[in-house]
């Protein structure tokens, strides 16, 4: 499954407007990312699909140098457990 860049996003699915699965963010200045939000499909459920798109975004973040406030409470959850997503962690 092609996880795609959009705009402000990352998608699975024909076009951004037709995603079955996204994780959206929002630039914050020029270093700094919010991830506010992750959906998949309820197709695509229990596949591990949002660990997949985290995954993702925190790899281009991290090709960007860029550091993440993660809003969405999944993607917070993944961050905080995984410590190797710590070095990108806004603050830390």
């Amino acid at each position: 499954m092609e996880i795609k860049k959009g705009t402000n996003r990352f998608y699975i699915g024909d076009s951004e407007n037709a995603a079955i699965a996204e994780i959206t963010f929002v630039p914050k200045g020029a270093s700094v990312i919010e991830v506010d939000h992750t959906w998949v499909s309820p197709e695509l459920r229990g596949q591990g699909i949002a660990k997949l798109l985290v995954d993702r975004v925190v790899s281009w973040a991290r090709e960007e140098n860029l550091k993440i406030i993660p809003v969405c409470p999944y993607v917070k959850t993944q961050m905080e457990r995984n410590q190797e997503y710590h070095d990108l962690l806004f603050g830390e």
